[in-house]
């Protein structure tokens, strides 16, 4: 998975600053004098970090002068009411960048807090993945926190890996020649079936992954057998926190999850100026 780098941060913050900023700025803060200020910022739930280096970047775009603290890493456990980070800059910076820093930093530790919840309660075998089920423009921030919660990550886009899925099979209709064409091209594929005959009918093609997707737990249990370690496998639809302990038992390899993107609550945080 591609890592962001500060070019990414700095573009991503930059559109979200101009969307609360535009088209006048700050117009109750800049009724304030402008002096230097500190702040904190501190978690109201226990969670996982993710998600600092867009807060600090919001900051630090806002004014130059911004020294932007961490007091825990990324990747890490929090408890409700410790200190996350500090800074010190201009009162305007602070309070101007305030929501955008604390957006980032509330939804990609929100990520990282579902995925850990799934990666307890899972087979340490199993891999909790993501899908692309993610916020526009935002995927490689919610790929990169559902990481730090300890979940692996699915492909990042279309151009990553030949992946099958049941649309493609209905264009088609000739399953068995899509996926020899694809293994013409050498490149990883994943074939998503959703019942036992379709898996008997690809048996024996040599290609890396197969996808169940929303297979009852004894039909999944078959298809594991009949695989017998030949495919990497994985399983998708319906997973939640009740089921994916029984899920990760049956051994599958992998467990994708759209809803670690698409539908994790944010990570509260609050921001107290120090006067």
């Amino acid at each position: 998975m591609q890592t962001p780098n500060q070019n990414y941060i700095n573009q991503i913050v930059k559109k979200a600053l101009k969307e609360d900023l535009s088209p006048l700025g700050d117009i109750t803060t800049k009724l304030l004098i402008n002096k230097k200020s500190k702040a904190k910022i501190i978690a109201k739930q226990n969670g996982v970090i993710a998600g600092l280096n867009f807060c600090k970047s919001a900051f630090k775009l806002m004014g130059r002068e911004t020294i932007f603290t961490k007091k825990i890493k990324d990747g890490k456990k929090v408890k409700k009411g410790k200190i996350v980070a500090t800074i010190s800059a201009k009162t305007r910076t602070i309070l101007s960048a305030e929501r955008t820093a604390l957006n980032f930093l509330s939804h990609a530790s929100g990520v990282a807090t579902l995925t850990d919840h799934f990666v307890r309660k899972s087979d340490k075998k199993t891999k909790i993945c993501c899908t692309r089920k993610t916020t526009p423009n935002l995927r490689l921030l919610e790929k990169y926190a559902v990481k730090k919660g300890g979940g692996f990550n699915h492909r990042f886009n279309l151009s990553d890996e030949i992946m099958i899925k049941d649309n493609h099979i209905s264009a088609e209709k000739n399953f068995k020649e899509i996926i020899k064409k694809a293994i013409k091209t050498k490149k990883n594929i994943t074939v998503e079936i959703d019942n036992i005959k379709q898996l008997k009918n690809i048996l024996g093609l040599k290609f890396k992954r197969i996808l169940f997707d929303n297979m009852n737990l004894n039909d999944l249990k078959k298809c594991l057998k009949l695989c017998k370690d030949k495919y990497e496998t994985e399983y998708s639809g319906n997973v939640n926190l009740k089921n994916i302990k029984q899920i990760s038992k049956t051994k599958v390899n992998r467990v994708s999850i759209g809803s670690l993107t698409h539908s994790a609550k944010n990570l509260d945080f609050s921001l107290e100026l120090d006067f």
